[in-house]
């Protein structure tokens, strides 16, 4: 089977490259000109082919996913790209004849967001209108957020205080899944063509007393929980953020992580139906691993 990827020589991308080349698999990344060296022939060293593409170009694509299996996307971006890149790939898989395709979703479940709670989700529930309008066979994967976040820049295990920051219960459950997991999962997905229009997967679920209990087992340094406040103090942090500092052209301004992470906190975006076990070879890595990181 050939997988047609775009994004590859993202972070992600790159991980979803070489899990399907280790399950035997052909790739075909769509590299954009200008894209990094290192990453381009990080892929080539892979055995991935690489294929110049012009996301303007309709019939430049087009030719492009010609004898592809599945498109999967790991592109990452705003409005031009979740919308304009996406959409032309999505044609063009179609004019092709490719009968499946995978958006670059990854995300908690914004099936179950209120419109309006979290602008990058927002885009993806639009693309998804766009894709369910189709008849190409599509498969969505929700795998809540990165588990490596937690090590960097989501700003819920603090080494400094030896806390962990919540908001709202300490004993709300939250998705965390490493991106190697997430990749690994995704390449399964990619080869398996009996793959349903939704997938959530989770490497780990956690509360923050659990989160609090990880980090102590994970660092040896006990770490105790601290509450921001309540779900309405969050929602109106994010309120005035995005009035002081809105950095519209920008994919993570603090207050779309923000809105992440309200979507966690308030079990909004939790993961139901868990597809964990649907490859059995498949493992997970979970959270006290990644925190073990942070006593380096």
């Amino acid at each position: 089977m050939t997988i047609i990827l775009a994004g590859a020589t993202g972070n992600l991308g790159g991980r979803i490259a070489a899990a399907a080349r280790a399950r035997g698999a052909a790739v075909r990344a769509l590299v954009r000109p200008g894209a990094a060296a290192d990453a381009v022939a990080g892929l080539r060293a892979l055995g991935v082919e690489i294929a110049d593409a012009n996301l303007h170009s309709a019939e430049q694509l087009a030719r492009l996913c010609r004898g592809g299996s599945v498109v999967v996307s790991a592109l990452s971006g705003l409005r031009p790209v979740i919308l304009g890149a996406q959409t032309a790939l999505l044609d063009a898989a179609i004019a092709a004849g490719v009968p499946r395709f995978i958006p670059s979703d990854f995300s908690i479940d914004f099936t179950r967001l209120p419109p309006g709670s979290n602008r990058n989700l927002d885009l993806r529930r639009d693309f998804q209108r766009r894709l369910d309008g189709t008849r190409i066979a599509a498969t969505t994967i929700f795998n809540g957020a990165f588990a490596e976040l937690l090590t960097g820049k989501a700003p819920l295990v603090l080494p400094r205080w030896q806390r962990v920051l919540y908001w709202g219960s300490a004993d709300q459950a939250m998705d965390f899944t490493t991106m190697d997991d997430v990749a690994a999962f995704t390449a399964a997905a990619a080869l398996d063509d009996t793959s349903p229009r939704f997938l959530r997967i989770a490497g780990d679920q956690v509360t923050a007393r659990a989160l609090a209990a990880a980090a102590t087992a994970a660092t040896g340094t006990r770490y105790k929980l601290l509450r921001a406040g309540g779900l309405g103090r969050l929602a109106m942090l994010i309120k005035i953020a995005r009035f002081v500092a809105p950095q519209r052209d920008e994919i993570y301004p603090p207050w779309q992580g923000m809105q992440y992470l309200h979507g966690m906190f308030s079990g909004a975006g939790k993961l139901e139906d868990l597809a964990n076990t649907r490859y059995p070879e498949l493992t997970w890595r979970p959270v006290r691993e990644v925190l073990a990181t942070l006593r380096r």
